[in-house]
């Protein structure tokens, strides 16, 4: 029998980066108590990892739990970007509704689109939240018109189409559901959820179903499962069916079960439908399967991710310095790592290949395997990966290839070095206007392989005055060949530590990315070359001296400070002909074939390039 479980919701907040999502949920936990009175907490709490910190964003979906009048509200922070939409699609599995986080100023942004699309595909209702209204050029009303019309645009229907709308300041922890008078604290905020958002539809008494949607570990209690009960009970020390994502039925007994109190896990000895829940003691399960009684094991729908766009090539450290800076170098310590990365980012996809030491690593996009490479490197792997490449697919003998759309903003005097550009990526502009501080908003349909490489010019092009924003759009048949990178690569010609004196010579060739006294090998990419062609230098040669006069004059030599090439930066840049070395103290770009000599032969011969 349904029953209606009064006493809880289950939320997701979905926003464009940056726009006050995590703040507002720091506001939420601190007006609801869960905090002591002289308790210190950090800003940005729900933002633990140290990536996440770093970079402003959120990359790992997490959960927490409120108590307003009676009611526990859990609570789900959702990554803002698309590239981490793996753990978007999975976490709204798991809610009845979403608070959909809008600037007052910017008004819905491009990476909203996604997660409120998959949001309105799941039936849920929103609940929109406009935030920093105290902004100088705040204008509430022309965001919450523009919000409307994005939810008709992504084809809701007429009961979510019809949401309320809650404006808000996160930093002071004051909403209202009028824009003019904020009141002291998220009291409508908190009224709106309850009175909104549906309450679980549940059958208590039906046989237990857990989907598991997320997973960690603990080194006590070990692989924990994380998911929402759609019914029956739950209870400790109790036996269970695991139903595979491949029809196979296994039993394990519940070890631990946890609810979430605040951002704490509390252990519980049972648990009833609608809760979302963690458990303990099943070692084999994985995202996606389901747990449930074990007299009458009925699997609920897998979740569904879409398939990976882009691919990498991840392979042990093969330069000279193989070794020396990182604590796992081994393929057999990167594979291990590679594979236990699967089993909590559904959206990833690893495959051996024919050398033992290369794997071939598959994602939603460069930010999302980029922030795989740092965190392997942070915990102290050394590999080295390859350029980025699109997944190509077949459909009725048609090679497709896939496309994003594309959302740049650009002053008016840079309009035309952006409309070059997009163009020469074999981009199509499907919109053009001018918004009211005369910024143009250029919306372009662009193959992504023509985005491989191409933030870090737009940047540069348009003197980072730019915004550009990306959104998977689908497939379709391939187009013309899109030219690679036209500049070639100023690349060092010997071993050594590179001088004041060769690096003098070498900047006037081109761009250094290295600076008087950083170690090199042959075949190391140590600059950037004008014009097309990569030209061999040698960073590492010394002045003769003769005498003091001449020492002092070369120690005069004023070098252009170097460009310094971030991870995401390197793997933009790099050529097909190129990798980048990880380790946990340096990031280098190199050569695929190290030596000179054999370079030369590779390219006169016309043989393809092997790592």
């Amino acid at each position: 029998m349904v029953q209606i479980r009064d006493n809880i919701r289950n939320i997701a907040i979905i926003a464009h980066v940056d726009h006050g999502k995590t703040t507002l949920v720091d506001g939420m936990l601190k007006q609801s108590r869960v905090f002591r009175e002289n308790q210190a907490v950090m800003e940005r709490v729900m933002d633990s990892n140290d990536l996440e910190r770093e970079r402003g964003i959120t990359i790992l979906a997490k959960n927490t739990a409120v108590t307003y009048r009676g009611v526990k509200i859990n609570i789900v922070d959702t990554p803002g970007h698309a590239d981490f939409g793996g753990e978007v699609e999975r976490v709204l599995n798991m809610v009845d509704g979403v608070l959909l986080l809008v600037d007052a100023v910017d008004g819905p942004m491009p990476q909203t689109r996604f997660v409120l699309r998959k949001a309105l595909e799941l039936g849920h209702r929103a609940i929109v939240v406009v935030n920093k209204v105290d902004r100088a050029h705040a204008r509430p009303t022309w965001v919450a018109n523009k919000t409307f019309d994005l939810f008709i645009e992504l084809g809701a229907t007429d009961d979510q189409a019809d949401f309320p709308i809650v404006y808000t300041d996160a930093i002071t922890g004051r909403a209202s559901l009028d824009a003019a008078t904020l009141t002291a604290d998220l009291q409508p905020l908190f009224d709106t959820i309850l009175s909104y958002i549906p309450a679980p539809r549940v059958e208590p008494d039906a046989p237990a179903q857990l989907l598991v949607a997320n997973l960690s570990y603990d080194d006590y209690k070990g692989r924990i499962a994380v998911g929402r009960l759609f019914a029956g009970r739950l209870k400790r020390a109790h036996e269970v069916a695991r139903l595979a994502l491949d029809g196979t039925i296994s039993s394990g007994k519940l070890a631990q079960i946890f609810v979430v109190q605040g951002l704490e896990r509390a252990e519980v000895e049972s648990v009833e439908a609608g809760e979302i829940v963690a458990v303990a003691g099943l070692p084999e399960v994985y995202i996606g399967e389901t747990v449930a009684d074990p007299n009458e094991p009925h699997a609920l729908p897998p979740i569904l991710v879409e398939a990976p766009t882009v691919r990498m090539t991840f392979g042990v450290n093969t330069s000279p310095f193989a070794g020396r800076e990182g604590t796992w170098s081994t393929s057999r310590k990167l594979r291990e790592r590679l594979y236990m990365e699967l089993e909590r980012n559904v959206a990833l996809r690893v495959q051996d290949t024919s050398a033992a030491d290369t794997f071939v690593v598959s994602g939603r996009g460069e930010l999302h395997l980029a922030i795989l490479i740092e965190t392997m490197r942070r915990e102290g792997y050394e590999f080295q990966v390859s350029r980025p490449e699109v997944i190509y697919r077949q459909v009725d003998g048609q090679v497709q290839e896939p496309v994003e759309q594309v959302f740049a903003e650009i002053p008016e005097d840079l309009l035309g070095v952006a409309v070059e550009l997009l163009g020469s990526r074999r981009g199509r502009m499907t919109d053009m206007r001018k918004d009211e501080k005369g910024t143009i908003q250029l919306e372009y349909v662009v193959p992504t392989r023509g985005l491989l490489g191409f933030r870090q010019q737009f940047l540069t092009a348009t003197r980072g005055q730019g915004i550009l924003h990306t959104l998977f759009a689908g497939y379709e048949p391939l187009g013309e060949e899109i030219p690679s990178r036209a500049r070639g690569a100023l690349v060092a010609w010997e071993a050594g530590v590179a001088t004041a004196y060769g690096l003098n010579n070498a900047e006037g060739r081109g761009t250094l990315f290295i600076s008087p006294g950083t170690e090199v090998y042959e075949g190391m990419v140590i600059g950037e070359r004008p014009k097309e062609g990569d030209l061999e230098v040698n960073v590492c040669k010394k002045k003769k001296l003769t005498n003091m006069h001449v020492e002092n004059q070369d120690q005069a030599i004023r070098l252009t400070p170097p460009r310094l090439m971030s991870l995401d930066d390197a793997i933009e840049y790099i050529a097909e002909d190129e990798l980048v070395e990880v380790t946990p103290r340096n990031i280098r770009l190199r050569k695929r074939i190290l030596s000179t000599h054999e370079r030369r032969k590779a390219e006169k011969d016309r043989t393809p390039l092997a790592a």
